[in-house]
């Protein structure tokens, strides 16, 4: 790798994203739909990198603290272990954060004020899969055992982040999962083609050999109670996650054809997880025009979903108004940018309407919802 000049490369070097598979062959598999950066471009990302004093990347943006400009400037000097390691000190999956992370502290990059900012989720994307690459993501060793047992109830991102920090800590821990695969939103919740579920069996893999322990269909409440797992644990922590979906009391809303997003990507996920043969008549978007409501990433996900069952049309409605394409003026950086964006779903084929409520469902004589009925707002 030739090497890079670091002053004033944040100037001179443009940002460079890897981009997506070509839409008309993305659209026939689940497979992850995004590319990889080669190495020699991943260094001039990185070179990007201002450096700050006040890094405001980490410091306003991102939720976990990562130590980016230490991360970036290890990645620029082929320092993959360190860069590794660095990024281990505060994100313990940074193979799935670098995937479906919506990158806040790119957000708050100080190159966004007047530029683009560091590619830092592929950075991040990057230096987990090389480490995996080159056999270097191995079971991390905990301390002594403290003595003490804590249960984790929910095996999402907060309980397996959690779970491995409290092992890694000392403490015994055992996660207690209803569904049948450990995993939680991961693994039901997210598609393949942002998150294949391998990556997510290979990480909790890594949990398990660390220490953690994984009761998986066992229903908190149901199968054990509460009193049992205070009786048994000294301390018992909640990742439930929130499981009650946001309904919309309007007419018509009973009609057949109406569903909750999760519950539709649960269904889909467990078909390409072998624990369903498919997701079912009333549940499949092929030959149908799909309507999505909410515009948000998990609408995106029902886009795309739709899409590879077959959809005849997809239409994407947000109760909010159509964003503009750069910051408004009371959207100041570093605040998140509240702008337009495209999804990798968006791209595939939809129609995507903005400041538009749902007053009523429409049926027909069957009991099957056939129309919405809208207004702008």
């Amino acid at each position: 790798m030739n090497p890079i000049p670091h002053y004033r490369s944040f100037f001179d070097l443009p940002r460079v994203d890897p981009g997506y598979r070509p839409v008309k062959e993305r659209v026939r598999d689940w497979n992850e739909v995004e590319k990889h950066l080669p190495p020699d471009e991943l260094a001039r990302q990185a070179a990007r990198c201002m450096d700050c004093g006040i890094p405001f990347c980490f410091g306003a943006g991102c939720p976990l603290k990562n130590p980016i400009p230490d991360m970036n400037a290890a990645v620029l000097e082929n320092r993959w272990e360190d860069a590794l390691q660095l990024v281990l000190t505060t994100c313990p999956y940074p193979e799935i954060t670098g995937r479906i992370c919506p990158a806040l502290c790119e957000g708050s990059c100080c190159n966004a004020k007047d530029s683009d900012a560091v590619a830092i989720r592929q950075i991040e994307r990057e230096i987990a899969d090389r480490a995996f690459a080159e056999g270097r993501m191995r079971p991390r060793p905990a301390a002594p055992r403290n003595g003490l047992s804590v249960a984790v109830v929910g095996s999402g991102p907060t309980g397996l982040a959690a779970a491995t920090d409290l092992n890694l800590w000392g403490f015994d821990v055992t996660v207690y999962e209803s569904a049948k695969f450990a995993g939680g939103l991961l693994r039901y919740g997210i598609p393949d083609f942002k998150l294949e579920k391998w990556m997510v069996e290979r990480r909790i893999d890594l949990f398990r050999q660390e220490g953690v322990r994984f009761e998986c269909g066992v229903q908190v409440g149901a199968d054990v109670s509460m009193d049992y797992l205070r009786r048994k644990f000294d301390a018992v922590l909640l990742a439930c996650g929130a499981r009650e979906p946001r309904d919309l009391k309007v007419p018509g809303r009973e009609l057949k054809g109406i569903h909750f997003a999760l519950d539709f990507l649960t269904r889909q996920n467990q078909v390409l997880g072998g624990e369903r043969t498919d997701v079912g008549g009333e549940w499949s978007a092929k030959g149908r025009d799909v309507v999505v409501i909410g515009g948000g990433d998990t609408g995106s996900d029902c886009v795309g979903t739709s899409i590879r069952h077959g959809a005849k049309s997809v239409t994407q409605i947000e109760i909010l108004p159509k964003p503009p394409a750069t910051r408004a003026g009371d959207n100041p950086w570093p605040d998140w940018p509240r702008i337009l964006r495209a999804s990798s779903s968006h791209h595939e084929g939809c129609e995507r309407i903005f400041a538009t409520n749902t007053l009523a469902f429409e049926g027909d004589e069957s009991g099957r919802v056939y129309g919405i009925r809208c207004v702008q707002v």
